[in-house]
């Protein structure tokens, strides 16, 4: 869906926000996107903010803030199609004892998405 179709059938843009911690939220705004920073202590509260404004489209949800962001926030998404919550790995995943290689796990990464190998 196009932002133009998105706006013609909901009234307005769909956007997409990140819900991250300090340390990878600075990554995603490199990137472009627009973040929210959140703590372990304040993530549950502030994703149901993000929720229930609904100015957004899809929320990715660092998995390091809230393991499962679809089963903590069934409650309140009941009856809503909108936003999507998207988990996302967290850097602590990426950089743990059991994922060493960190090009290995950034491959895995790529592969899962786009169903093959990309070799620099």
């Amino acid at each position: 869906m196009t932002q133009a179709t998105a706006k013609a059938t909901t009234g307005t843009s769909q956007r997409i926000v990140v819900l991250a911690d300090n340390e990878t939220a600075t990554g995603y705004r490199l990137a472009g996107a627009q973040v929210v920073e959140a703590t372990s202590a304040d993530a549950q509260a502030k994703l149901e903010e993000l929720i229930v404004s609904g100015r957004y489209g899809l929320v990715a949800v660092d998995t390091g803030l809230i393991a499962d962001p679809a089963t903590s926030t069934a409650r309140i998404m009941r009856g809503r199609d909108l936003p999507i919550i998207l988990p996302i790995p967290s850097l602590s995943d990426a950089f743990s004892a059991e994922q060493v290689d960190a090009k290995a796990y950034m491959g895995k990464l790529v592969r899962e998405t786009i169903g093959f190998d990309i070799k620099l």
